[in-house]
């Protein structure tokens, strides 16, 4: 792609409003933002090797001296990991669903199903309609809206402490010694450290799969369910409704997220991410999920199309 056209796809969500002079500077507090791993995924045949721009590391957004272009650069990094990580949990949902049609599991899929409910907090007897069901639910995609509004919001648009030495873009707290970054006036007798990553790709990961196990986010998963189930397309503006717990500010938090996508115009993100994953060819979802040029996952680039899918 030109210089020309790369610096036109990465605008087009932002000329259509004036845009603040102020950075979202992220809240103090942590309140409830626990992350105590990596957000790995089970193995799963269909599910391809992560390409290698995956592990790259954060890179130097505080070079930008201008507005505009800092928010563009931080958005086309972002949005491909959005839908790396997004596409590989729908090959997992398909793969669940498949198995929730079956009269009869191997053992080996029983494993599988072991791993994911572990992995996810499912209590529920292997293999029954309860375990398909609150699998179902929390296995599942977060818009890209949402999942940039607040890696912008938390990481100061990717260049703070914990995001320029941690690849930490959401403040995911961890609860090892040396599992992280020590935060700066930790509350004596504390214990927690901000997650350290080795990659923002992993810090992705693991943030979708906090909002889809983490208790404090049950309102986010019921928003998105409902949504299913009305086959509404999902919408960040929608489900940050279940963020009141992920900072002590609550619902000014909640709001100060909503105008960010709103202010940036990232629901342009979304209907991009829905319209790519409803186009696929069959069987195309693991091509986009290990797209072996990250440009190629902008807004507008994706060859790969031409047949329903969920996203």
């Amino acid at each position: 792609m030109s210089a020309g056209k790369r610096a036109f796809v990465l605008l087009v969500p932002l000329i259509a409003f004036a845009i603040g002079g102020g950075f979202y500077v992220p809240d103090a507090s942590l309140t409830q933002r626990q992350s105590d791993n990596t957000g790995s995924e089970p193995a799963l045949a269909s599910l391809p090797p992560l390409p290698d721009w995956a592990n790259e590391p954060l890179p130097d957004f505080s070079q930008y001296q201008d507005t505009t272009q800092k928010k563009a650069e931080f958005f086309s990094f972002l949005y491909p990991r959005i839908v790396l990580a997004n596409s590989r949990i729908l090959i997992e949902r398909d793969y669940l669903d498949s198995l929730a049609n079956k009269d009869e599991l191997t053992e080996k899929e029983y494993d599988w199903l072991a791993q994911q409910a572990e992995r996810l907090r499912v209590d529920a007897e292997p293999g029954s309609k309860e375990q398909f069901a609150l699998l179902h639910k929390r296995l599942d995609v977060i818009p890209p809206s949402l999942i940039l509004a607040q890696a912008a919001n938390e990481s100061a648009w990717g260049t703070s402490r914990f995001a320029t030495q941690g690849n930490n873009l959401f403040g995911q707290w961890c609860f090892s010694k040396g599992c992280g970054l020590v935060p700066r006036g930790r509350e004596e007798g504390a214990s927690h450290e901000v997650a350290k990553f080795s990659s923002p790709y992993r810090s992705v990961r693991a943030y979708i799969q906090n909002l889809n196990r983490h208790p404090t986010y049950q309102l986010l998963r019921d928003v998105r369910l409902k949504d299913r189930r009305n086959q509404a397309p999902l919408s960040g503006i929608e489900l940050a409704e279940g963020l009141l717990g992920y900072s002590e500010r609550g619902e000014e938090y909640v709001e100060e997220i909503r105008a960010m996508i709103h202010y940036n115009n990232l629901e342009f993100y979304d209907d991009d991410f829905r319209s790519v994953v409803r186009n696929l060819k069959p069987g195309s979802l693991q091509q986009l999920a290990s797209t072996q040029a990250e440009t190629q996952l902008l807004p507008g680039q994706s060859s790969l199309s031409a047949a329903p899918n969920e996203g």
